[in-house]
């Protein structure tokens, strides 16, 4: 296969996006378009997926010269660690387009493909100001759709998301600068790929402390990691139903990805001694952000918190410095989108149709949408870890990685985990399963779910429970990744 398959992958929907900027006026043909196009990049992805061999490294690799005169090379490649995501992305993004079907612009689905390309991107990079580029390409986009679709405070909302993101952006440029500096330096040629960063030796130890944490900080908001988690109740509350999906499923899970595939290979010594620090933060956010939820009575902003929480715990996974945590993450990763992404849908079609979106103003969902109940259901519980479902293997590993780690945080992480369980099925009985507790009592306009809705949604469903019951089957594909990364980058004895 050849490796252009993975630019192929990258660039068609941004070409799509702008041929049908300059030649389609109609919104409806636009998104039938569209929907092709992630179809299409659907099946690219499944057949990488049934070709990968778990045991090649990095794989369909591509490196051409960019800007010669600084280095800058277009490197992409594909690995354990980004396969498993590419595949998720393509299988969130089609099936959430027959969700978003109604009512959206020509401009929605154009922002919607360029959100697709930069974010594959971004995960594809190599070379760390090709992932820049991407990163940067990524953001733009989601912007627009709040700043012209939102709800609210959208103008507030936009611009508070948009600072907080160019504060990290602009720390990582300057911390990928420096690196790239000081190769020059160092070797008298520009580099910036990540493999070139890895030989840099004239760091001094607080150098190295500082650019890790300038990284650190900027993978942190797009997660967002306790405390610079503020702009994402406002944002999710107010954004469209697309962003939002986009920003908690996908983007957030990019900001893990790249703790991963940068800070470990370049620090992997501060990495190992910063590990402590990071646990401990993912476990408080596990607990601060489960808190916040039980006490919100908007329920985007409760699942802003409740998304928060269990990103916080595999943050907490990455750093606990064995195969059991970072598995565990990574196989959150996934659990976490589909249920979560899911989730957002679900809330955006409840919204759209009652008008509501505080709990204490729903209720009696169940009578009238038992096919949206059964759905928004399975996905809950897989969000809160139920036996049988992915949420359950991830959360069981992670809890084992932290454990090996530092016991004590093991048992602390366990019980904690419980506090996610009460917020969603306090949430659940309240809004879905018991009558209206207003004044009127009526019943709200709520329909079930279309066809093509529970068709987008019962692959997801599938999936949850396949996952859960056969986890061997995906593990399999990253595991080689994930113990080249501990057992060949990690300093030797700090691994577990």
């Amino acid at each position: 296969m050849s490796p252009d398959i993975l630019s192929f992958i990258i660039f068609l929907p941004a070409v799509v996006a702008f041929i049908l900027m300059i030649t389609t006026k109609e919104a409806n043909s636009v998104r039938n378009i569209a929907f092709v196009t992630t179809i299409i990049i659907l099946g690219l992805v499944l057949k990488l997926y049934l070709n990968f061999d778990p045991q090649g490294g990095m794989q369909f690799v591509t490196n051409n010269v960019w800007i010669k005169q600084y280095g800058i090379h277009y490197n992409i490649g594909l690995d354990g660690f980004s396969l498993t995501i590419l595949m998720l992305i393509a299988l969130l993004i089609t099936p959430a387009y027959l969700l978003l079907w109604e009512g959206r612009t020509k401009g929605y689905w154009i922002n919607m493909l360029l959100v697709q390309t930069g974010i594959t991107g971004a995960l594809l990079s190599l070379d760390i100001v090709l992932f820049y580029f991407f990163w940067e390409t990524m953001l733009l986009p989601i912007f627009l759709i709040m700043g012209m679709f939102g709800t609210g405070n959208k103008i507030f909302s936009t611009l508070k998301v948009t600072v907080y993101t160019i504060a990290g952006s602009l720390l990582m440029l300057i911390a990928i600068l420096y690196l790239g500096t000081e190769y020059y330096n160092e070797f008298g040629t520009w580099s910036f790929s990540i493999d070139s960063f890895t030989h840099i030796s004239t760091l001094s130890y607080e150098e190295k402390a500082w650019l890790f944490m300038a990284f650190a900080t900027a993978f942190a908001i797009k997660i967002p990691l306790f405390p610079f988690h503020t702009w994402i109740t406002d944002t999710y509350s107010n954004a469209p139903t697309g962003a939002v999906f986009m920003l908690s499923a996908i983007m957030a899970k990019l900001g893990v990805y790249a703790i991963v595939r940068f800070l470990i290979p370049i620090f992997p010594e501060i990495y190992s001694q910063f590990s402590i620090f990071f646990v401990c933060i993912g476990i408080f956010g596990l607990i601060y952000f489960g808190i916040a939820a039980l006490m919100q009575n908007d329920i985007k902003r409760m699942f802003a918190y409740a998304s928060a929480s269990h990103l916080s715990f595999i943050t907490a996974g990455v750093f606990s410095l064995n195969a059991y945590g970072m598995s565990g993450a990574l196989y959150l990763i996934i659990a976490h989108a589909i249920a979560t992404g899911g989730l957002f849908l679900l809330i955006g079609i409840l919204h759209q149709e009652t008008g509501f979106k505080t709990i204490s103003n729903l209720g009696g969902i169940a009578k009238q949408a038992p096919i949206f109940t059964v759905i928004f259901a399975i996905f809950l519980f897989s969000n809160v870890g139920l036996p049988g479902t992915s949420g359950f293997t991830s959360e069981l590993l992670i809890i084992f990685g932290i454990y090996e780690f530092h016991p004590l945080l093991g048992y602390i992480s366990g019980i904690t985990i419980l506090i996610a369980a009460s917020f969603m099925l306090w949430m659940f009985q309240r809004a879905i399963l018991q009558d209206r507790e207003t004044d009127s009592g009526k019943d709200l306009p709520m329909r079930d779910l279309h066809i093509k809705e529970i068709i987008a949604l019962v692959p997801w469903v599938i999936l949850i429970f396949i996952m859960g019951l056969y986890p061997d089957y995906f593990i399999d594909k990253f595991e080689p990744s994930v113990l080249h990364y501990i057992a060949d980058i990690l300093p030797s004895g700090v691994a577990k």
